[in-house]
């Protein structure tokens, strides 16, 4: 099977939608689906007509984690630099959904929270079940996710594998919204479109702020954001923002 099959790539209105298309094998990621989505997200990056991405799975399934298959014949779904499934060591700089319908398990759990925002069809289940069959959530899942929820409950779904619904991960703050089985991905495009309509800019350097700021030391940390900061404050796009709210229209975004 081919790169273009395995996740399939549609640009409209300057949104990205990245579906996982190995619907047989319930999305599990393998090499090729890796190097594809890892290609996906280069592009995503580097064209300055695309603001913001979703990251989906075809078939009512989100991922089901790495291909145990091609693992046992010594094929791993890794890309170098990028990670997991060509993303969970180097997420993209712009805004990635993930919109999950059915199982986000495993690599496909460590997918999802490699995304800054997640909405979640009420099917939805989570969790990183990988001490079950001898192995670690070592994409991201044993790492990230303290960093998202409570630590307690991060130890908990790393040391039992028990999976948890969409309600409960919305309450534990893991996802941002649940929706109707079947609608994930539109809910996703009406917020990824929300946030196509601001400044690239402002929002690029926003996201990046967000999630290196965690980082930071308290002496350290106000200067850094400005040094991220102030060229937007600058930028030709906060005078057209500015401008357009006073003129009461849409603004015209240069991204510069």
């Amino acid at each position: 099977m081919s790169e273009e099959e395995v996740v399939l790539v549609e640009v409209e209105d300057g949104i990205m939608t990245v579906t996982l298309n190995r619907p047989k094998a319930k999305n599990a990621a393998n090499r090729a689906l890796a190097v594809a989505v890892a290609a996906a997200m280069d592009e995503l990056d580097s064209n300055d007509d695309i603001r913001v991405a979703i990251l989906t799975g075809a078939g009512g399934t989100f991922c089901s984690g790495m291909d145990l298959k091609a693992f046992v014949t010594g094929e791993f779904p890794m890309v170098e630099g990028r990670g997991f499934a060509g993303i969970t060591e180097k997420p993209p700089r712009k805004p990635l959904i993930a919109a999950v319908e059915g199982y986000a398990l495993a690599g496909g759990f460590e997918l999802a929270i490699t995304c800054d925002l997640i909405i979640a069809a009420d099917n939805a289940k989570f969790g990183i079940p990988e001490v079950k069959r001898g192995l670690a959530a070592a994409a991201g899942g044993l790492m990230r996710l303290p960093r998202q929820v409570p630590p307690r409950l991060a130890m908990h779904m790393a040391l039992t594998g028990d999976f948890i619904d969409s309600q409960r991960a919305y309450e534990m703050g893991l996802i941002n919204a649940v929706v109707e089985a079947g609608t994930a991905l539109d809910k996703a495009k009406e917020l990824a479109t929300k946030i196509s309509a601001n400044g690239p800019l402002a929002v690029a350097v926003s996201k990046q702020v967000v999630v290196e700021s965690a980082e930071w030391s308290t002496d350290e940390m106000w200067k850094k954001q400005e040094e991220l900061t102030l060229p937007v404050m600058v930028s030709e796009d906060a005078i057209e923002g500015a401008t357009a709210f006073a003129e009461k229209r849409p603004p015209n975004w240069k991204g510069k």
